[in-house]
C-alpha cells in the first residue's frame, strides 16, 4: 500500500490551508488557490460540506486535487453534522481517512458533551481510545481536539493535553480565548512550556480579541502547524490568517 504523507516528524511547522466549503467545486478550487499560495498540507471540515454531496467519487476527487500534501480532516457536531451521532461523526473521520486523508480530528468530548469539549467519563473516553485505534488500524493519524473557548492557565491546558495524549492521539490541539494583552502573552508562555514538558505535537490557538501573536509566531515557539485559510469568505474562521501572507513570514522569517 501506498505511504500517506504525514503530519508527523516533521523539520518545519507546515502551513495548513483549512477548507471550508459546502460542495465539492468550492472545495476543489480552494485546494487549487491555496497551492499556488504555497501551503504545505490541507484541512477539510466536513462539517461544513452537503450531505448530499458526500459520496466516495466526490471525496476522493477533493482530496486527489490536495496532491501528496497531508491532509487533515474534522466531523464536528455543528452544520451539517447537526443531529449525528458522536458514532455517525467517527464513522466519517474513517470513512475520510479511506478516501486519502491523513489525519483525523476526534473531539476530547466525543461520546460526553462538555462545555470546554475534554470529558473524563470513563465509559467515553474508552469509547475514544477505540475511535483512536480503529483510525490508527485504517493508517490514519489522530489529532485530539478541545476548543474550551475560554482563557485557560498553562497548568490547565498541559492536563487536557496530557489527557489527550494518554488517549492515544498523536497530536494535542486546544483552542483557548485571549480577551488583552496579559492573556495573549500568557497563551504564548504556555505554548513554551507545552514545547518543554509535553512529549507529542501539539497545536495550540486562541479566538478573542487577542489572538494574532499565537496563531503567527505560535509555530516559532512550538506549535507544529499554522492553520490558515486561502481567502476569508462567509465560511472560512475569520481568525485564521492567509495562507500566502504566513508563507512570506514563513520564507523570510530565520528563527
Amino acid at each position: 500500500m501506498e505511504r500517506k504523507p504525514t503530519f508527523l516528524h516533521q523539520m518545519n511547522p507546515l502551513i495548513t490551508c483549512m477548507i471550508q466549503a459546502d460542495n465539492m467545486q468550492s472545495a476543489i478550487k480552494t485546494a487549487r488557490n491555496a497551492a499556488y499560495d504555497g501551503c504545505d498540507a490541507y484541512g477539510f471540515q466536513l462539517e461544513v460540506f452537503s450531505k448530499e454531496q458526500r459520496t466516495d467519487d466526490n471525496m476522493k476527487s477533493i482530496f486527489r486535487e490536495m496532491g501528496r500534501k497531508p491532509i487533515y480532516v474534522t466531523s464536528y457536531r455543528s452544520g451539517q453534522n447537526a443531529g449525528m451521532s458522536d458514532d455517525e461523526l467517527v464513522d466519517t473521520l474513517a470513512w475520510m481517512i479511506n478516501c486519502g486523508a491523513t489525519l483525523a480530528d476526534v473531539m476530547g468530548d466525543y461520546y460526553c458533551p462538555d462545555p470546554i469539549q475534554i470529558t473524563y467519563d470513563t465509559t467515553a473516553v474508552a469509547k475514544q481510545k477505540d475511535a483512536v485505534k480503529r483510525i490508527h488500524d485504517l493508517g490514519g493519524e489522530v489529532l485530539m481536539s478541545s476548543h474550551t473557548m475560554k482563557f485557560m492557565t498553562s497548568d490547565e491546558v498541559l492536563k487536557i493535553a496530557t489527557a489527550h495524549r494518554d488517549r492515544g492521539a498523536d497530536i494535542s490541539k486546544i483552542v483557548t480565548t485571549a480577551n488583552s494583552e496579559d492573556e495573549e502573552l500568557e497563551n504564548l508562555r504556555t505554548i513554551e512550556r507545552l514545547r518543554r514538558e509535553l512529549d507529542i505535537p501539539f497545536l495550540f490557538l486562541c479566538g478573542g480579541s487577542h489572538t494574532k501573536l499565537v496563531r503567527t509566531i505560535g509555530p516559532y515557539l512550538g506549535t507544529c502547524m499554522w492553520l490558515t485559510v486561502q481567502r476569508h469568505d462567509k465560511l472560512s474562521t475569520n481568525a485564521q490568517p492567509v495562507c500566502r501572507a504566513i508563507r512570506t513570514i514563513a520564507d523570510n522569517f530565520d528563527y
